[in-house]
């Protein structure tokens, strides 16, 4: 299990442990994914909060960055189809402490598994999310003056 979810006991339920988990990684997930789907499909952010993080990502064997390390790898392989998801999840591994270098290097391992394409495209989201991320930081500091 993860750190957070040990914390929490074996009586929390798959629920609770995947708010926890969710709270890490965006504390406003939950928010955002009840604003995107619930309208659509009542219950759906519930389902996913429960469902994904609350049962696959509480399990024990890996922490919480080596899961998202992992889950950036399986999004970078399967190719653009996936690159909105792949964007958030390289957010969410940043969360848990992943370094850049960790994140791309793991997005090029996969252009031995997914191919050259997906490989690149995900390379170009991260440096894209990294510039964007830089280019807040540095507005914010000169908010500061």
């Amino acid at each position: 299990m993860t750190d957070l979810t040990n914390e929490m006991g074996s009586s929390a339920s798959a629920l609770e442990k995947g708010r926890a988990i969710a709270e890490t990684l965006n504390p406003d997930l939950e928010a955002i994914l009840a604003g995107r789907y619930d309208a659509a499909l009542p219950g759906f952010s519930e389902t996913l909060i429960e469902g994904a993080y609350g049962r696959f990502y509480a399990r024990e064997g890996l922490d919480l960055k080596t899961r998202q390390l992992a889950t950036v790898a399986a999004l970078t392989a399967l190719g653009g189809q996936t690159a909105p998801q792949l964007r958030v999840n390289i957010e969410h591994t940043l969360a848990v402490g992943a370094s850049e270098r960790e994140i791309l290097e793991v997005i090029l391992q996969m252009a031995a598994y997914g191919g050259w394409p997906a490989a690149i495209n995900g390379i170009n989201a991260a440096l894209e999310l990294f510039s964007e991320r830089t280019n807040a930081q540095s507005a914010s500091a000169w908010d500061s003056i």
